[in-house]
């Protein structure tokens, strides 16, 4: 039964999870267990283990009173957020200029061009996000920070609805693209300054897109 149950499992957790990233579940939406029970052909088990993991995640949060829902991040806690992770980046950013070996800077550059190629031939945001994050783990890789990395990575899962946001409208993968290309171009020419102020600048962008969006819904 372990090996059954355990692909299932993931199906179900891919499900939602692609189903939030992509909007089809709204930020705030109610996810009602005898619903998504079925919806999805699958026992209250999994659908709560399922629920469990994406809690974990940070894209549902669990009201008292009202049980699950797909979170849904006020506007000034994404802006605080946002703001954390600009301040956080930027230092990434200057200790992988100064720690980096070229070798990780091409590293870097590829996966640039990697999403480049994605982003042209796809809109599944998880693959968009996955691509993005191999250019976030070579970065934290080369910068050798084990606080910032830790720092990152405990804010991550409430970003990763917000990065969905800001990818999801109409053109911004494009201009990522030249954002990352502009910031990878001064990692190499090793301008620290340069290179921080990019990324923040890129991660300021992001904001404004994700901010309008929530602003709107």
């Amino acid at each position: 039964m372990g090996r059954v149950a355990a692909p299932l499992r993931e199906q179900v957790l891919s499900a939602l999870r692609q189903a939030i990233l992509n909007f089809e579940l709204k930020p705030g939406q109610r996810l009602v267990e005898r619903e998504l029970i079925e919806q999805l052909g699958v026992s209250r088990t999994t659908v709560r283990e399922a629920l469990r993991e994406l809690t974990s995640e940070g894209l549902v949060t669990v009201v008292p009173q009202r049980g699950a829902i797909v979170s849904a991040p006020s506007l000034d806690e994404a802006a605080d957020l946002y703001k954390v992770r600009a301040a956080l980046e930027s230092l990434v950013v200057q200790h992988f200029v100064e720690r980096a070996s070229d070798l990780e800077v091409d590293r870097l550059r590829r996966t640039v061009e990697d999403f480049a190629g994605i982003s042209a031939t796809t809109t599944d945001m998880r693959e968009l996000l996955a691509a993005k994050d191999r250019f976030y783990a070579v970065l934290l890789a080369g910068a050798r920070s084990t606080a910032l990395r830790q720092l990152l990575e405990s804010i991550q899962a409430r970003v990763t609805l917000l990065r969905a946001t800001s990818l999801s409208e109409t053109g911004r993968p494009l201009e990522v693209v030249q954002e990352l290309r502009a910031v990878v171009e001064a990692i190499a020419a090793r301008d620290a300054k340069r290179a921080a102020e990019l990324c923040a600048e890129h991660v300021h962008k992001a904001s404004a897109v994700a901010l309008q969006h929530l602003h709107k819904s």
